[in-house]
């Protein structure tokens, strides 16, 4: 499966993979290190994910009756939320 079409969940699945074959130790050098660089990319695509997710989250804030408003990102950081 290609690590762009991975979700947030399935990133986190296989970096977790990762880590425990990494601590484990058995692997070759070589293999180790091919771990080691899948896994800083999926932390690196979660982190980008995660950022988006926040603007989301940092776009709504509360209208006058309590129910959300989505605002443009800029004037979102006008507000504190």
């Amino acid at each position: 499966m290609s690590k762009a079409k991975l979700s947030f969940e399935q990133s986190l699945k296989r970096l977790d993979e990762i880590v425990h074959m990494l601590e484990k130790g058995d692997a070759p050098l070589k293999d180790s290190l091919k771990m080691f660089e899948e896994g800083t990319s999926l932390v690196s695509a979660c982190d980008a994910m995660l950022a988006e997710a926040e603007q989301k989250v940092v776009k709504l804030k509360k209208g006058p009756e309590g129910t959300p408003v989505e605002l443009p990102f800029e004037d979102a950081e006008r507000y504190e939320l």
